[in-house]
């Protein structure tokens, strides 16, 4: 699936891993030889960054994520024992989240690079927790990108990983259903929504992985997965109560749901209310950079051209063609 040419324009992709030019071994070292706890350091900086892309996008939090992902290989590798162990693990979650940050912005290659590294460190930690989940990650990338084969033989690779009755298996299980979806094959894709509530109901606790997955994320995913289906109504109704308990903090994602919800709207032939919500994500989409938010709103104006003389559709036209023209 190619990345529209409006995602290139308004997110800047062209030399953005540039940007990040890996900072030299020799300088890595010296600026990291005095951290009284280099793992605690790179783990807090890690979070940080997490919540920095919540509210503002992976535009500009990528390049930052890239440098210190250099400086805590560099640490690594002079390293030696338990500490070049724990230090593996936290650059294995650096090169998850680098992936992630990379697919955000429509920039691809990135992402499946980083994404790659990750899953053959996690291997080297024999961390199986880590490796199912990247190779759900895997899974969504693949379906983002055009690919919902390989997308449901990694979700069912992620699925086989994960321990049973984990949130890691639903998060899986939710992989393959989206990738049927994709596929058009929709009775199989809402079932295997249906089983990943059942086992989400009886998921143990992971910690970390998973903590956010409840039944409202199960059915907002089901909501996209609807979308695929041409299922508009549903579809439409499931983006506005996911947007409605959505927190603040979230800013970004709140952007993709507005974006998808606009799209699922006019598909409904709601146009001149698909406006009104794809302008509210035109503004985010302009602070954050993320091609998820563009790519939706490439396609909702595609959508509203047959129905250019409705109220709001010139206004949401307009204010998309200038982030693109202008990008922030």
């Amino acid at each position: 699936m190619p990345v529209p040419r409006r995602v290139v324009l308004a997110s800047g992709l062209a030399g953005l891993a540039a940007t990040a030019l890996p900072v030299p071994t020799t300088t890595a070292n010296a600026m990291s030889a005095d951290m009284a706890s280099p793992i605690d350091h790179f783990a807090q900086l890690r979070r940080v960054m997490i919540q920095t892309d919540n509210l503002i996008g992976p535009r500009h939090v990528l390049p930052a994520l890239q440098q210190q992902l250099a400086r805590l290989a560099a640490r690594r590798r002079a390293s030696r024992g338990a500490d070049a162990a724990e230090l593996l693990a936290l650059e294995t979650r650096y090169e998850e989240l680098a992936g992630w940050l990379a697919q955000d912005i429509g920039d691809e290659r990135t992402a499946q690079g980083h994404t790659a590294k990750a899953l053959d460190a996690s291997h080297i930690t024999g961390d199986t927790d880590l490796t199912a989940y990247i190779l759900g990650r895997k899974a969504q990338l693949a379906s983002d990108t055009g690919h919902p084969s390989d997308a449901l033989g990694l979700a069912g690779a992620a699925r086989r990983t994960a321990r049973p009755g984990s949130r890691l298996e639903v998060i899986a299980v939710m992989h393959q259903a989206h990738a049927h979806a994709v596929l058009g094959d929709g009775a199989e894709a809402l079932n295997t929504y249906d089983t990943a509530l059942t086992f989400l109901g009886r998921a143990e606790s992971d910690g970390v992985w998973g903590s956010w997955l409840d039944e409202a994320y199960i059915n907002t995913a089901r909501a996209r997965s609807l979308a695929a289906l041409g299922e508009y109504e549903q579809a439409a109704a499931g983006f506005d109560t996911a947007i409605a308990a959505l927190p603040p903090t979230y800013r970004r994602d709140r952007g993709v749901y507005l974006a998808r919800a606009a799209r699922a709207h006019a598909g409904t032939g709601n146009v001149s209310l698909a406006a009104r919500i794809g302008l509210q994500a035109v503004g985010i989409a302009a602070e954050t950079g993320s091609a998820r938010i563009i790519g939706q709103l490439d396609r909702l104006d595609q959508a509203l051209a047959p129905a250019a003389r409705e109220a709001g559709v010139a206004e949401f036209h307009g204010a998309l063609d200038h982030i693109v023209l202008h990008p922030a």
